[in-house]
């Protein structure tokens, strides 16, 4: 009877870890370590994309995400140990920048291999103790090399089986079920790439195009099959990095996960750390403020060339407005064009040393709210003019937020409203200086408007940038100062 029983327990215990990767690594991390893998959203949604590379459902698969975030230990480790979990005959070739890191994680995935809970569950084990090339007895493997190394003599997954096309449409349905079934009979093993360059030399095109070209000539080739997957897992370094090399070469070919360290909460739109456990808000703030750049880069996986961005310089920062001999409280905006822009209204003190910026509303969000929400601001900071660009409904809009105005008692805000028939890039661009030099936005502004402050700091010069509308109202005040013949003091005050 105790026998059955603990039969029983045996099979609960595998099933459990073989219903999903998360499952799997919560339990041998455990085993290895006797502790608890702490789960953050990120571990969430990269296993949730893993488990369907195991199903065949993904087989081209990038995932950018910071170091130090358990990707390795997830997407390296835990999904090759789960992968010859369902089928010992699978294939593996594992990549890194460094034959040290890839022999590291060799040894770690025998380890987890030869735990006395996984010899119990499965049947695979290593057939040798070598961290760079070792087989499993039913003719699986791991090839283990840097992404610079001789990857020659080895292929990932399982060859095709003969006339596969030929196969009926009744089979091939009943194939295509049996997969979701038997996990273990399809997957035949992967590609994998964890870091294929190293920080250090991202910043070298020569470097980076010959990672990018050994992908091409070398790595892309060792597939046994077209099915079988290659992931590649990585903090972004730079916009031409292999991630960024593949996305611009086949974009609808890869499966792309971004897990920035720093996201808006829809519900709230407020600022979230992706992984409070390992970087609080406040720790995240600190490491931008010493450094935007990798911050945006590694950490936001929003890789932006230094010497292309539109502001060269760090905005300037205010606590005070200075006392000046002109003071006047304007507010310019910028309606949405289309459904997926950004409504931009900025709510400043115009002076001859600069504007100073009061507040920003900054948002995808229905006029049912804007108009609203504008109203507001505009009542509260005092503005004398507003001035709202009248293209896409902008008309209407504007003297329906006057209305609002009215009804609330707020008599002190004068409207007015034009059409912008300008080349949107050509004004951001020619205007890029003075928005730079003559623009002073309150202490904290990057906390109080993070959306707003992200898309301000990454607009590049060339090429192609998601959202203009931030830019375009910044580019707005400065020509509105020009057309007020506002006299430009700020470099007596530098």
């Amino acid at each position: 009877m105790s026998s059955n029983i603990k039969i029983r327990d045996i099979d609960i215990i595998k099933t459990w870890c073989l219903l999903g990767l998360l499952n799997f690594t919560r339990y041998f991390f455990k085993k290895r370590f006797n502790r608890k893998f702490v789960v953050g959203e990120h571990h969430e949604a990269i296993t949730a994309l893993l488990d369907d590379v195991f199903v065949g459902k993904e087989t081209r698969v990038c995932v950018n995400i910071a170091p130090r975030y358990s990707k390795t230990e997830l997407a390296v480790k835990n999904f090759i140990s789960m992968g010859f979990a369902l089928n010992p005959k699978a294939r593996f070739l594992h990549l890194s920048y460094s034959d040290d890191l890839v022999r590291d994680n060799s040894k770690d995935i025998q380890s987890i291999m030869n735990l006395p809970e996984y010899k119990q569950l499965f049947t695979a084990t290593p057939t040798s103790t070598n961290s760079k090339k070792w087989y499993t007895k039913e003719g699986g493997g791991l090839y283990a090399v840097s992404s610079s190394g001789q990857v020659t003599g080895f292929g990932a997954g399982l060859v095709d089986e003969e006339n596969e096309d030929e196969k009926d449409e009744l089979t091939k349905e009943l194939d295509e079920l049996a997969s979701c079934i038997e996990q273990s009979e399809d997957f035949g093993g992967a590609i994998i790439i964890d870091d294929p360059i190293k920080p250090d030399d991202a910043r070298s095109e020569l470097i980076r195009e010959k990672v990018n070209q050994k992908f091409e000539t070398t790595i892309r080739s060792r597939v046994n099959s077209r099915k079988t997957p290659i992931i590649i897992i990585m903090q972004r370094l730079d916009e031409n990095d292999l991630c960024g090399y593949l996305q611009r070469l086949e974009p609808g070919d890869w499966t792309v996960l971004s897990l920035p360290c720093i996201y808006i909460d829809e519900q709230t739109s407020e600022e979230r750390a992706l992984w409070p456990f390992k970087h609080t808000l406040a720790e995240l703030y600190k490491m931008r403020d010493k450094n935007s750049f990798v911050f945006n880069t590694q950490y936001m996986q929003n890789p932006k060339p230094l010497e292309g961005l539109m502001y060269e310089k760090p905005f300037k920062e205010y606590e005070v407005i200075p006392i000046t001999q002109k003071k006047k409280r304007k507010n310019y905006t910028d309606t949405a064009d289309t459904g997926e822009d950004y409504l931009c209204s900025i709510d400043y003190v115009e002076t001859e040393i600069g504007n100073f910026v009061l507040d920003v509303l900054y948002t995808q969000k229905p006029m049912e709210y804007t108009e609203t929400k504008l109203t507001e601001m505009l009542t509260k900071d005092q503005i004398e003019k507003a001035v709202i660009e009248s293209n896409n409904g902008g008309r209407s809009f504007a003297r329906a937020v006057e209305a609002q105005c009215r009804i609330i008692g707020n008599d002190k805000t004068r409207f007015k409203w034009f059409h912008q028939g300008e080349n949107k890039h050509v004004r951001i661009f020619n205007n890029s200086a003075p928005v730079n030099n003559l623009t002073y936005f309150p202490k904290g502004w990057d906390r109080m408007w993070p959306e707003f402050y992200r898309h301000v700091t990454t607009y590049m010069k060339v090429g192609t940038n998601d959202y203009d509308d931030a830019e375009d109202t910044l580019t707005g005040t400065i020509e509105e100062r020009k057309r007020d013949g506002v006299k430009d003091l700020s470099g007596y005050f530098d």
